[in-house]
């Protein structure tokens, strides 16, 4: 009778959204930017959001960041949690974490360095263990991001290493520091069809180290193929939610330019 009377506890912790917006909008002075957007990520699950620009999306993405306080009568939820200090430093704390298109790598310094920057880890005597840091960039290096040459070590200055490997890099950094959602604003931009499809298999780890993601993108061709469900915004407001078993690629590519002409996917 105990297992009976946990199952349903369980089912609906997993059904609880990692991050929840609800009725959320923002005005900059006389211009609203969001307009009672309704937004969720589930656990373990990888969100598309899709739109023009102008269409919000770096609002909205900069208010799960903390960037940005919703305007009164918008509500933010963390795990069910309903947070009212919302700030770049609670989001960071509970664990989300933003790669952006520069990726935010010191181009100039080993990989190591740029997986533990900020965050180095420290023995006993509180000083800098670099052998423990290149042992771990090694094995993350090796176990999820697939580099088993021997040419490609801890030591390696980031500035070699192509595009997608560096997506790579930050990805795994913020999975290795548990990170519970990773924002990926436009990881692809600029990448060659090589690079790209390395990096999408990157942020497909993220799906199966059990995390979320938000993947915000223009192209549509990069983000269907790695997403569970897609956000499409429009003018501040969300024009369509799908799940991507309920639409083909052409369909929702047909709703899109429903979307540029006249603001509506119907």
């Amino acid at each position: 009778m105990a297992a009976a009377a946990t199952a349903p506890a369980a089912a609906s912790a997993a059904d609880t959204p990692v991050i929840e917006l609800r009725k959320v909008s923002k005005t900059f002075g006389e211009v609203r930017s969001l307009s009672n957007i309704d937004f969720a990520v589930r656990p373990g699950e990888i969100v598309g959001l899709l739109g023009d620009n102008g269409a919000g999306k770096s609002t909205l993405v900069k208010t799960v960041m903390g960037f940005h306080r919703p305007d009164p009568g918008g509500e933010i939820y963390f795990h069910g949690k309903q947070i009212s200090d919302w700030s770049v430093a609670r989001a960071r704390n509970l664990g989300i974490e933003t790669i952006y298109q520069e990726r935010a790598l010191c181009e100039k310094q080993p990989i190591w360095r740029n997986m533990f920057m900020g965050r180095e880890l420290r023995n006993k005597w509180g000083l800098l263990d670099v052998h423990r840091m290149r042992e771990e960039c090694a094995r993350l290096m090796k176990e999820h991001m697939g580099f088993t040459s021997a040419a490609v070590h801890p030591d390696n200055v980031v500035t070699t290493m192509s595009g997608g490997e560096k997506q790579g890099v930050a990805i795994t950094r913020a999975l290795y520091f548990d990170a519970q959602l990773v924002i990926l604003d436009e990881p692809t931009v600029g990448l060659s069809l090589t690079e790209t499809r390395k990096t999408l298999d990157f942020v497909s780890n993220i799906k199966k180290a059990g995390k979320s993601a938000i993947f915000i993108d223009h192209n549509i061709f990069h983000v269907y193929p790695v997403v569970d469900r897609l956000y499409v915004l429009d003018r501040g407001k969300v024009a369509g939610v799908y799940d991507k078993s309920q639409i083909t690629m052409d369909d929702l590519i047909d709703r899109l330019y429903r979307v540029a002409r006249s603001g509506s996917m119907e």
